[in-house]
């Protein structure tokens, strides 16, 4: 087994946990995590990668083992989530890299592309959306409404995905056995999810949700011009980011390789074998093995 290193760096005012492992000399692979989630979904995954690859896995603030400021000491968007990742980047002297995306780490892996699109070699996408078709309707609205007008009834809509029923259905949700989903994955998220005052942050980061789609074409953009190596392994039992979303990539990157598995949105919990094995081998591809 590959040796798993649990790291702090300090970035600006506050510490930012990651997992790392292999040749810091290989290439590296940026494993960006979602909601309600942390570095903690890449557990099995991370092994799997380091014999060939440098591997590092940051928890976003306000999420898993990462400083949890309140809201009015950091400005809990996207773009700010980016600058962190961004600062914990240039701290470990990494300048080139592959990136893996879900859920919320779309959004901020995007916007490292935007801003530095020679250091992104190759894409992983697993239910990490970029297109409004991806968006599943019965899941958005109630965020959409609480980003239009936030209010006391839209708030109590985003948030009942603070709870733990919800966490599970994040997990459970389109997993056509259920018994493969390791419970202690969201009751580990769930516990952390609901320490005092995260919910201020969480409430602050779906607010700013908005601000994602108004990106997308400029997203599109880059992969028309780059035509960076994209492979999008998506769980086509989501309902938060429907296999549509997957599909989609495609329209840009004619070369993206889509696989629609088996699974969720969490599909690692389910069907990591399926996953790893296709995302070992598109590395392998794009970026060659060590």
């Amino acid at each position: 087994m590959a040796v798993v290193h649990h790291r702090f760096a300090t970035i600006g005012k506050n510490r930012v946990f990651y997992r790392e492992a292999g040749d810091p000399e290989a290439p590296t692979v940026l494993l960006l995590h979602g909601f309600p989630t942390s570095s903690h979904m890449f557990r099995h995954l991370i092994p799997l990668l380091a014999a060939d690859y440098h591997v590092i896995a940051p928890d976003h603030l306000g999420f898993g083992l990462s400083d949890t400021p309140a809201p009015d000491a950091f400005d809990y968007t996207f773009d700010a989530l980016a600058d962190v990742t961004a600062s914990l980047l240039d701290y470990l002297g990494v300048k080139r890299y592959a990136m893996y995306v879900q859920d919320y780490g779309a959004p901020i892996g995007w916007r490292l592309a935007l801003r530095h699109s020679a250091e992104v070699i190759a894409v992983i996408t697993q239910n990490g959306n970029a297109y409004q078709s991806g968006f599943v309707e019965d899941f958005w609205k109630t965020v959409w409404a609480f980003c239009a007008d936030r209010n006391a009834e839209t708030e109590a809509g985003v948030r009942a995905f603070l709870t733990l029923e919800a966490t599970r259905w994040q997990y459970v949700t389109g997993v056509t056995d259920e018994t493969l989903v390791d419970p202690e994955a969201w009751l580990h998220d769930y516990s952390l999810l609901s320490r005092p005052g995260n919910d201020a942050i969480q409430l602050s980061l779906f607010a700013d949700y908005a601000t994602n789609p108004p990106m997308y074409p400029d997203v599109h953009e880059f992969f028309r011009r780059s035509q960076v190596p994209l492979l999008a392994v998506w769980g086509r039992g989501d309902e938060i980011f429907g296999p549509e979303g997957a599909s989609a990539f495609a329209d840009d990157l004619p070369k993206a390789e889509i696989h629609l598995l088996d699974g969720g949105h969490f599909l690692l919990e389910s069907a990591l074998d399926e996953t790893a094995s296709l995302i070992t081998g598109f590395l392998a591809e794009h970026l060659g093995s060590h």
